[in-house]
């Protein structure tokens, strides 16, 4: 197995928790596909005050999920469904379908990705990188309203 160099970790911040905002953040999809909303959560951060600490995004639905995903082809956007509609076919032989033949697929393709994220927030702004994005994934056909929750914590 090779192995690459691995630099000593540097320290960014250091210090109490002293503060904690919680929000609800509710999105509207048109149905099944990306919708990009880092602008809302580092809006969300902002507003709070916080320095430093952590972001918690979490999505309360079992048919839609979150990712952290590149921001500026919207190909790559595409490719990730088609690779989603590999893993998890929308007309697959489950057993539950009393929903539709979109419900179950939505529940396996939200289990590969993630119902929540933590994003550290480092100088007052998301410590993302250059070309990622937060995105909710609608895996349902039909349009709905995601809700979804977001927590910071530090100084």
């Amino acid at each position: 197995m090779r192995q690459g160099q691995i630099g000593r970790v540097e320290t960014l911040a250091s210090g109490p928790v002293t503060r904690q905002a919680s929000g609800r953040l509710t999105i509207g999809t048109a149905g099944q596909g990306f919708t990009d909303f880092t602008d809302a959560v580092a809006g969300f951060v902002r507003e709070s005050g916080l320095t430093n600490g952590l972001a918690s995004v979490f999505c309360r639905h079992t048919s839609a999920s979150l990712t952290i995903q590149e921001n500026a082809d919207p190909d790559v956007q595409t490719d990730l469904l088609t690779a989603l509609d590999g893993l998890a076919p929308r007309h697959g032989a489950y057993v539950h379908g009393c929903e539709g033949p979109d419900d179950m697929p939505a529940h396996i393709r939200t289990m590969l990705s993630d119902s929540g994220l933590l994003i550290p927030i480092v100088g007052g702004r998301l410590g993302l990188g250059t070309w990622q994005g937060i995105y909710l994934i609608e895996h349902r056909d039909r349009p709905h309203r995601r809700e979804i929750l977001l927590n910071v914590i530090g100084d």
